[in-house]
């Protein structure tokens, strides 16, 4: 026996269409790409739900392919896929997945990058050079995402750049736990927050207030012809025979942090302390952050890190909890905002 529609009739006096009412529900589902299975699974177990099946293959030519194995119609797509090396796989790789799910008919789509890529090319700092940052987000919408949501964008102003919603998230918070409970009382007392350059002292000052310690600052000097290259200059503010905590968004080539830990030391610093959120690595950062110059560096998993890149004296904190939360927000219409105290 068929199953009796409800209708609604024209009301011309109300503006209101004629038509039929489906008593739908809204259904979440995980998908990640190849880059950090590990965060996609963590995510997904975080929020009480499996991964949806992708069919991945790179062909021997370099092009990628992706499909759904199941029918992910109608549903609330949330695409995990984070860039680390190789950078320009893993976006292409993102993509064609988007791709794929806009023509399976998933009714919105939402790329979670916990690191964005290309984020420090936000804008021009010579003539004739991209701004790569817009030309990703540009990117992923015309592949058809709806909404984006990244970790510790490395300049805010990129949210800007992409034609939709964009939930800005803090890693502060998983950071700043860990702290709590592992400084020890002698540490609290002669702690300083230390922000590695200008551009980051408004977040290392947030650090601050946080944790009741004074600030002190970096300044550095890059030469915009050469990459990687940094030269401490200065420390404003008192170091000395103080514990500082050096806090950065990301660790690349690690030649920033560990000149300014040099620094630091040089100054009479008791202890340096590293907390950052995107463990980028790139060769030889490993080695560069085992200076003795460091006594520990605290990280976030947004980025997969290899044996090889491991050592004694570095701590990886998960941040699929903080992505769980923030992806069980905006599927239930929630507040983003709220996970952060109104600052998001």
């Amino acid at each position: 026996m068929a199953r009796k529609k409800k209708t609604v009739d024209l009301d011309r006096d109300n503006d209101i269409a004629p038509g039929l009412v489906a008593k739908t529900k809204k259904r979440l589902v995980i998908a990640g790409g190849r880059s950090h299975p590990g965060l996609t699974a963590a995510v997904a177990a975080d929020l009480g739900t499996e991964i949806a099946p992708v069919e991945h293959r790179t062909f021997a030519s370099g092009e990628i392919y992706a499909r759904f194995e199941v029918s992910i119609r109608g549903c609330d797509l949330f695409l995990i896929q984070t860039f680390g090396e190789p950078v320009n796989e893993w976006l292409m790789e993102t993509l064609i997945m988007i791709d794929a799910a806009k023509r399976a008919s998933a009714k919105r789509i939402t790329v979670v990058a916990p690191y964005y890529p290309y984020s420090r090319q936000d804008k021009k700092g010579r003539g004739r050079e991209p701004i790569s940052a817009r030309l990703v987000a540009d990117l992923l919408k015309t592949a058809g995402a709806d909404r984006v949501m990244s970790v510790d964008l490395h300049a805010a102003q990129i949210q800007g750049f992409f034609d939709g919603p964009v939930d800005h998230l803090f890693a502060k918070p998983v950071l700043l736990d860990h702290f709590e409970r592992t400084l020890s009382k002698e540490d609290r007392e002669i702690l300083t927050v230390v922000s590695p350059d200008m551009g980051r002292v408004r977040v290392a000052d947030t650090w601050s207030d946080s944790l009741g310690a004074p600030l002190a600052i970096i300044h550095k000097r890059r030469d915009p012809k050469v990459a990687n290259q940094v030269s401490v200059h200065e420390i404003v503010g008192t170091v000395e025979g103080r514990t500082c905590l050096l806090v950065d968004d990301m660790i690349d080539t690690g030649g920033t942090i560990v000149k300014a830990a040099q620094a630091l030391k040089a100054a009479g610093a008791h202890r340096v302390i590293v907390a950052a959120t995107h463990a980028i690595f790139s060769d030889p950062a490993s080695e560069r952050l085992q200076d003795t110059s460091i006594d520990e560096v605290v990280i976030t998993d947004t980025i997969p890190l290899t044996e090889s890149r491991r050592w004694d004296k570095l701590t990886i904190l998960p941040i699929a909890p903080l992505l769980a939360r923030a992806i069980h927000e905006v599927f239930e219409d929630g507040s983003v905002t709220s996970m952060f105290g109104g600052d998001a």
